[in-house]
């Protein structure tokens, strides 16, 4: 009876993201160690790294400026005053057996980050501000390898490369504002953007620049109360993501419809059986025994260095999206796309700050460039065609200088070649497109005279044959009449 109504009841997913955002600094967060991503085990190391006794940490600068730029982008408050703390842990790859970390002063505060949430089935665009609890600093740990059994002992065995150990990351915690799969994974792609139009972080999740860990439980519709929590760890890109959450939703409402206890602990996403499985019990704050660091000074961020360091933020890409859709008169997804990689962004300015047609520009960019640069997998600035040259292109068309079609075929040499100009090279090919309506007409006139029977059935009803004498035309022009042009001269004349 109990699990029949438990089944019945309609339950609502209360959602957290921890994120943790490797920066993209030459050194370590404590050491003047290189962070270089691929180096052999164990080469990017040092005294500090490993926790040898007596030694000193120094915080690295840039870290501080990486955090207070990430924080200010999230729209947070900047800590004046904060300071760092010692969590303790015993693990293998954490030869220090603490790490350095925030606790209760963290550098950043009570922030919020847009998404856009997208129908699948009507594309229709929904905004949703996620709060952001805190964001902190703090160093990684090294990296477990675990390898297979050995021959002669048969047993297994792990090794340990601390090339990661004092990496500065931030660690970003949200809000439990999250409902859904579908917003965990846009929140977690919207960070990416951020810190990657920052300039800290690559954000690349399969090299665990960014690492998210999802803290999710389930209650009552209407239910003020939380339910028991539980963390899932180990998903590699935000379509993981989506889908353990989506998992793990349904986990628990089978759970409770057959009133079976929901466990505080840790999960972890198997992708091959698309499942979570328990990993362990959850710690709690307490069992880490926080302190504040001995061998660190407190951290002072003043006004002015906060200003400063404000004041180079770049626009972002929540706000490129807005001015997009207001200013270009863009749709959403087309603001979206466009706005995806700030690379692309620039570039797409940078060709409609010639007069250009906006949304031509879009198309061409979101179309055939965009299927380039994925084939090929290069980023939009390795390609020789220019913001200008696009915009030359663009507007050679909006003219009637060349075809659509035209445009098409000389892409690929565009793309790999770079000129100075395309109307230049058009007219070097012979590839301008034929306007005058005196040329055409001549040509239509021999066409009709040599397909007298198609002319006949044309004017019998046979309408749809018009198509047939423009791909005549379009044959014997290469593709360079006028299509307006051409057809409106076809149609007059067919019809006597």
């Amino acid at each position: 009876m109990a699990a029949a109504t438990a089944t019945q009841t309609k339950y609502e997913a209360i959602i957290g993201l921890e994120t943790h955002c490797q920066l993209n600094t030459n050194t370590k967060i404590f050491s003047p160690v290189s962070t270089q991503f691929g180096a052999p085990p164990n080469t990017n190391i040092s005294p500090i790294c490993l926790g040898y006794p007596g030694v000193l940490p120094v915080l690295n600068e840039k870290v501080l400026e990486y955090a207070v730029k990430a924080g200010l982008a999230l729209n947070c408050q900047i800590a004046p005053y904060s300071k760092f703390d010692r969590k303790q842990y015993f693990y293998p790859d954490l030869p220090k057996n603490y790490q350095i970390s925030q606790y209760d002063l963290p550098i950043a505060e009570h922030g919020w980050l847009e998404v856009e949430i997208v129908d699948k089935k009507t594309q229709a665009v929904r905004r949703k501000r996620i709060g952001i609890t805190r964001l902190h600093m703090e160093e990684d740990a090294g990296k477990l390898v675990h390898a297979g059994s050995d021959r002669l002992s048969g047993s297994t065995h792990s090794l340990v490369d601390f090339n990661r150990a004092g990496v500065p990351l931030l660690e970003i915690v949200s809000e439990p504002d999250i409902r859904s799969g579908a917003e965990a994974a846009e929140y977690g792609q919207e960070l990416r953007r951020i810190v990657r139009y920052l300039g800290i972080s690559d954000g690349n999740m399969q090299e665990g620049s960014l690492r998210c860990d999802v803290n999710i439980s389930i209650r009552p519709v209407g239910q003020t109360e939380f339910g028991t929590k539980v963390e899932i760890k180990n998903m590699n890109s935000f379509s993981a993501i989506q889908k353990a959450i989506d998992y793990e939703i349904e986990r628990q409402i089978k759970a409770v419809g057959k009133d079976e206890p929901i466990v505080q602990e840790t999960r972890l996403w198997e992708e091959g059986s698309q499942r979570t499985i328990s990993m362990r019990k959850k710690e709690g704050s307490s069992d880490y025994r926080y302190f504040p660091e001995p061998d660190l000074p407190p951290i002072e961020v003043s006004v002015e260095q906060r200003e400063a360091w404000g004041g180079e933020l770049p626009e972002l890409p929540a706000q490129k999206r807005h001015r997009y859709e207001e200013e270009l008169g863009l749709s959403a997804y087309d603001a979206r796309v466009l706005s995806d990689d700030r690379a692309v962004a620039e570039y797409f300015e940078a060709a409609i700050a010639t007069g250009a047609e906006t949304k031509q520009v879009a198309n061409w960019l979101m179309g055939d460039i965009a299927a380039y640069l994925n084939s090929e997998k290069l980023a939009v600035t390795e390609i020789a065609l220019t913001p200008a040259n696009l915009a030359e292109l663009v507007t050679l068309i909006e003219k009637g200088t060349i075809s659509g079609k035209i445009a098409k075929e000389i892409l690929p040499e565009l793309l790999t070649d770079a000129v100075d100009s395309v109307e230049k090279l058009v007219e070097s090919k012979g590839m301008t497109q034929i306007s005058d309506t005196g040329a055409l007409e001549a040509m239509i006139d021999e066409l009709l005279t040599a397909n007298p029977d198609k002319v006949e059935q044309f004017r019998a009803g046979k309408t749809k044959l018009q198509g047939f004498f423009v791909g005549q035309l379009m044959k014997k022009t290469s593709g360079r009449a006028d299509p307006k042009v051409a057809n409106k001269l076809l149609s007059k004349k067919l019809k006597g």
